[in-house]
């Protein structure tokens, strides 16, 4: 299986704000869109960074409730790790797990084209098992 068969299943919707995004208008579009993280582009859809919940809950306990008014690219990671949509899912796994990385963008000549979560992953290795079992038994029985 491939990154581009769980971005099939899960639908293609990625949020995305450009570097001048306070840390704050981030919390509030991480919280409105129930997501972990907010990938952060350029004007031409190119990535420019990657923030996540727990890189907003590390600048206010660093730097105090200031930090929500300072920009995302304060504290936002710019070596972004990411993948396209041929790479295999278990290569991906190896990537998150290695990495500690819960998201990882997707590009696509250069391009951001969507994100993919370790919950996207887990749900697809779910179904995969799920189907496999579900062939089985049916081949038992016939």
């Amino acid at each position: 299986m491939y990154v581009k068969a769980i971005l099939d299943e899960k639908g293609r919707n990625v949020v995305t704000g450009g570097p001048q995004l306070t840390v704050r208008q981030a919390a509030v579009y991480l919280h409105e869109n129930h997501i972990g993280a907010i990938v952060i582009v350029d004007r031409n859809d190119r990535i420019a960074g990657i923030a996540t919940e727990r890189d907003i809950v590390a600048a206010v306990a660093r730097n105090g409730a200031e930090c929500m008014d300072k920009p995302i690219s304060s504290i936002m990671w710019g070596n972004v790790y990411r993948c396209d949509e041929n790479q295999g899912v278990n290569e991906l796994m190896e990537m998150m797990s290695k990495l500690r990385a819960r998201h990882i963008p997707v590009e696509k000549e250069g391009r951001l084209v969507d994100i993919v979560s370790i919950g996207d992953v887990v749900k697809s290795h779910i179904r995969a098992m799920q189907n496999e079992a579900d062939a089985i038994k049916a081949y038992i029985s016939s």
